[in-house]
């Protein structure tokens, strides 16, 4: 009886069938299930949120021409200023908090974007973001001329600050709350030595900013120059200045020039100075920093100016979800990582 050979291959025999290589994956979606069907049936990433639909990384988030605007009041004040609106950025755990800014980003058919926090830090560059940012394109800086016409437009003598070298982005952000406070018309910053407009120093502003128009320009001397030649009185602050800035005459036309930490005014702007004054000190601090120095003299300034006119105030935060145009029923929301296309029914 014939015996017949088994067709099978030994294990020893067979060949050896390469190690699967896992194809690329992308932060924020989760990795092919078995048999290479997807994690979700729709494909991509689920449609609500999760530690690993939101993405990780702040890559891709901010495009070239964009800016960030951190925290929930300049947020808030940069809907009011009617800002070019790109996308939303919030906290999926700080949601709740952040209704009003939610619905009102809904209300204007932007993006909302579900991100952890370390991602709003890693973008703004500091941490007290409260869960919230908002992407926006980045508008030019204004110029001299448009400081000096709003001035004209409000029917009032010129109020202006120059920043001479302020380099810590705090001092900058609380100059410029202040500065917006009292009724400044404008902001010059030398281009050289000066802090950024940065999201920290927009944070400080408490988003003040949007309604200020701020120049930077090439020789701040220079433009100081031009300022008197319209008759605009330059003043600066020194601590051995013959008069204190209660008893000076601060009124009509005026450039306020705040130096730097520590430095002062540069050589250059102090030979364009047209009146010091001095703030006198009755503790054993020799000095203020330039935020709050800047502070007392802007309200010095404004006690000695008429009462503004028609000055528009803010809108509540409780009122931004009423202040669109036109209500809508939906928004393009994403809670995938950057790149990915909306699921539909998510719309997009």
């Amino acid at each position: 009886m014939a015996h017949w050979r088994s067709w099978r291959v030994s294990d020893e025999q067979r060949p050896q069938r390469p190690p699967r290589q896992p194809g690329p994956w992308r932060p924020g979606v989760k990795r092919p299930g078995p048999y290479g069907r997807p994690a979700y049936p729709g494909g991509g990433p689920r449609p609500w949120a999760s530690r690993r639909t939101i993405p990780t990384r702040g890559i891709g988030l901010i495009a070239e021409g964009e800016e960030i605007i951190a925290g929930r009041r300049p947020v808030e004040e940069a809907f009011v200023a009617r800002r070019d609106l790109v996308k939303l950025l919030v906290v999926p755990q700080r949601r709740d908090a952040l209704q009003q800014i939610v619905l009102h980003a809904t209300a204007v058919r932007i993006p909302i974007i579900e991100v952890e926090g370390a991602v709003i830090g890693q973008l703004a560059g500091f941490d007290g973001h409260q869960g919230v940012a908002l992407v926006v394109r980045r508008r030019p800086d204004a110029a001299p001329e448009e400081i000096l016409a709003r001035a004209v437009a409000r029917g009032e003598a010129p109020f202006i600050v120059a920043l001479d070298g302020v380099e810590d982005p705090q001092n900058f952000g609380s100059m410029i709350r202040s500065a917006e406070a009292v009724g400044v018309h404008g902001i010059m910053i030398g281009s050289t030595g000066a802090a950024p407009l940065s999201p920290a120093a927009i944070k400080a502003s408490a988003g003040a900013v949007e309604h200020l128009l701020v120049a930077r320009v090439d020789n701040l001397a220079d433009e100081l120059t031009a300022l008197r030649l319209r008759g605009i009185r330059v003043v600066g602050a020194e601590a051995e200045a013959a008069q204190t800035y209660r008893e000076a005459d601060l009124r009509g036309p005026i450039c306020l020039v705040i130096g730097a930490e520590g430095k002062g005014l540069s050589p250059a702007v102090r030979r364009r100075i047209d009146l010091f004054v001095r703030i006198p000190m009755a503790g054993r601090v020799a000095s203020l920093n330039a935020a709050v120095a800047g502070s007392v003299l802007l309200f010095e300034i404004l006690g000695q100016r008429p009462a503004p006119v028609n000055v528009a105030r803010s809108v509540p935060s409780s009122e931004l979800a009423m202040s669109a145009a036109e209500p809508v029923d939906a928004a393009p929301e994403v809670v995938a990582d950057a790149g990915d296309e909306p699921l539909p029914g998510l719309g997009g």
